[in-house]
């Protein structure tokens, strides 16, 4: 399997080429040559197949020949090994709960699967590997627990200083050792600027082997599809595929669900659900993209003004977007929607969702309201817990703080504070 660009300038590569690299030299993002079709004989027979040999299926093609079976199927079972429920929530409306990795959020799967990837490609190399990464809220923490303590790999986290909520600091700045936290005066586009300009400084790249674990990475957004066929062995009426909502920002969760879709597992329609932040929304209504600063809100992992993945998401339907209407619809949930959505499933439901889930199940609800015969599955995408200061409030119930959470809550923030200015991110990097 080779990987191109997005931007088509650049050569193509293999998929250990385009895990080091990241991004590629041309500004775009790798793509695959061509989409796997999955096993009939997987989708038909899905109950009858673990999680780790569903995962391996999935990405085998893509992965080829750049790592060993043997390798591969340990990586795929050390990067699925918790808990990936679906759970029913009212009668048509089901939650997959992807929170129940070591940093309750879905990011644990991409982050695990392309630390172990990444860790594989660099062993006995004599260049340590600089991992870079920008995070709106989730990924920084998933990425600090899978690239914790990985040999030849130093890894630095952009953040926005107080657009983070105090579970997600402490989970990305408290374990130190190869783990890097930049907290930046600015906005999570601010982080994502930041690293873009340093993956294109040539003073940089001669010096220093940058790559990155945003979902831009091939080996952090592949691995999302598996998620996705775990839900569909789950689905109670395999005669009638669910609708899926997925709270989005970055849109590399979706776009994996998309992928997925497209080789062939059963879905009716996806529903990209965002916050404030809604020039997907836009586009989806009038074709007419035009990125914009981020707004702060209550559910900040999705406060993304120019969301990098929905390149990818175009060139799954080769930029048609007849084609791309029929499979994605989106829409834009306010602040003070979420909170009663919270309250609502909370108190009627017995159900509690965390702000970004809460986006989601307004927008499911919305769209059964005109599709009765529907049912449909939201993804859960982090622990409410890491919200509780949204939650708490709203509900008047304390969260259950999980036993990793409690540790993590006393142990010191390690940080450094920064300006959203590319040139101190690049004299961080060449002092390390």
């Amino acid at each position: 399997m080779q990987f191109y660009s997005t931007n088509h300038i650049s050569p193509k590569v293999s998929f250990k080429e385009a895990t080091i690299q990241g991004q590629a030299p041309d500004k775009g993002l790798y793509f695959p040559e061509q989409i796997p079709v999955l096993p009939k004989a997987l989708i038909d027979n899905i109950e009858q197949f673990s999680k780790e040999e569903i995962a391996y299926k999935t990405i085998a093609p893509y992965v080829a020949d750049a790592i060993p079976e043997a390798e591969l199927r340990r990586i795929v079972y050390e990067t699925v090994n918790f808990d990936i429920p679906l759970v029913q929530v009212t009668d048509n409306i089901f939650s997959l709960e992807l929170y129940h990795g070591p940093t309750l959020a879905f990011k644990d799967i991409g982050a695990r699967f392309m630390s172990r990837c990444l860790g594989y490609f660099v062993k006995g190399s004599d260049k340590k590997v600089t991992v870079l990464v920008a995070t709106s809220g989730d990924t920084g923490g998933a990425v600090a627990n899978g690239f914790y303590n990985v040999d030849g790999v130093d890894v630095v986290i952009l953040y926005p200083s107080g657009k983070v909520s105090s579970v997600q600091e402490k989970q990305l700045t408290t374990l130190g050792k190869n783990i890097h936290a930049l907290e930046v005066n600015g906005t999570f586009d601010d982080c994502q600027q930041m690293v873009k300009q340093a993956f294109t400084d040539e003073e940089l790249n001669k010096k220093l082997f940058l790559t990155s674990a945003n979902s831009i990475n091939v080996a952090r957004w592949l691995p999302q599809q598996f998620y996705y066929l775990f839900a569909y062995q789950q689905w109670p009426d395999k005669n009638n595929p669910p609708v899926i909502v997925v709270p989005s920002g970055n849109f590399g969760n979706i776009c994996a669900g998309i992928l997925a879709h497209v080789s062939g597992m059963p879905v009716k329609h996806f529903i990209a659900a965002c916050n404030a932040n809604d020039v997907v929304p836009v586009y989806m209504d009038t074709q007419l993209y035009h990125p914009k600063k981020a707004v702060a809100t209550i559910s900040n992992a999705m406060d993304v003004g120019n969301p990098s993945n929905f390149v990818r998401i175009l060139e799954i339907f080769n930029n048609q977007f007849v084609d791309l209407k029929k499979v994605l619809s989106s829409c834009s949930i306010s602040d003070a929607e979420t909170k009663e959505t919270i309250k609502t499933f909370y108190n009627d439901y017995h159900y509690l969702p965390d702000p970004h889930g809460a986006v989601g199940f307004l927008a499911l609800q919305r769209y059964l309201q005109t599709h009765t015969n529907d049912k449909g599955i939201v993804l859960e995408t982090a622990h409410p817990v890491k919200f509780y200061d949204v939650v708490e409030p709203v509900t008047g119930t304390a969260v259950p703080i999980p036993e990793t959470v409690q540790a993590q809550l006393a142990l010191q923030k390690k940080s450094t504070v920064i300006d959203a200015d590319g040139a101190l991110l690049k004299d961080f990097l060449l002092a390390l």
